[in-house]
């Protein structure tokens, strides 16, 4: 399992019962995980004097309460820094078991020697695309939703990075694809993280079982001659992370040779010493 060990200002506490006790910088959290299906005492004092708990609904969904929380703050990785605030849906803006990937990509953009060019679909608030271009990549930053966009610049403003070349895009991943593909613009690397169910502009849905695939062929067109990574996650439960592994081998490895690996994302728990799972990732690299 790749853990994502390195975080100074984020810290699972521990976990119990369907939810998990998380430190954000100086606020604490309560959030439910379906991973979580285990129940230990829970001994750490935190897990009664939280600043906010999301509380799931019998009808669906959920809402926060206790809610002691500003606006929103700050939370730095290295030298990148988030705004995060309570979200509907339970989130705040950031997935901490990422920085795995961060890490990874900001490895081979400095070992690359070269400028190289870096697409990020689904990019959501934007943590590979800051990455990225600290490492000195040039990023394209495409996410269909607008106050998505917004918040990704907010966090490169915040990371210093205002003046970096990145695209801002907002866009329906496949649709800016198929344009870049006509136009003939090409990346060196790839970043895909793709939700498990949704609906596009027109009302079309996506299902990631059925549509990943077609998606997954479609985008390896806009890679370049010499690419240097493409890394491809899931949080879709039951879809094994050598599902991912199977995928990048089919399309991306036999045109571009190089190696795949796969493995599950983990965020070590403090109190317990377990690792939380928190999806899959595969990843191509030259």
């Amino acid at each position: 399992m790749w853990r994502a060990e390195d975080w100074k200002d984020y810290e699972v506490l521990d976990t119990s019962g369907g939810e998990k006790l998380e430190r954000w910088g100086q606020y604490i959290l309560v959030r439910p995980d379906p991973q979580i299906i285990w129940t230990t005492p829970r001994r750490n004092p935190l897990w009664k004097r939280y600043d906010a708990r999301y509380a799931r609904s019998a009808s669906g969904g959920g809402s926060w309460s206790e809610h002691r929380l500003p606006e929103a703050w700050e939370v730095a990785y290295g030298d990148l820094t988030f705004r995060v605030k309570p979200m509907n849906f339970k989130h705040t803006g950031v997935f901490p078991e990422q920085a795995v990937n961060w890490d990874f990509l900001r490895q081979r953009i400095r070992a690359a020697g070269r400028p190289l060019q870096v697409l990020n679909l689904f990019a959501y608030t934007g943590g590979a695309t800051l990455a990225a271009a600290a490492a000195g990549a040039s990023v394209c930053h495409v996410d269909a939703a607008r106050g998505m966009v917004a918040w990704a610049r907010e966090n490169a403003r915040a990371s210093g990075l205002e003046q970096a070349p990145i695209r801002w895009i907002v866009d329906d991943c496949a649709k800016f694809v198929e344009r870049e593909i006509r136009r003939g613009r090409r990346y060196d690397g790839i970043i895909m993280d793709p939700p498990s169910y949704g609906r596009g502009p027109s009302g079309e849905v996506w299902k990631l079982e059925k549509d990943l695939y077609p998606f997954l062929q479609l985008v390896a067109g806009v890679l370049s001659d010499e690419p240097e990574f493409f890394i491809l996650n899931s949080y879709t439960a039951g879809l094994a992370p050598s599902v991912l592994g199977c995928l990048l081998e089919t399309v991306v490895r036999p045109r571009f040779g190089g190696s795949v690996a796969c493995d599950e994302l983990g965020l070590p728990v403090t109190d317990s010493g377990l690792t939380l799972p928190c999806g899959a990732t595969g990843r191509w690299m030259r």
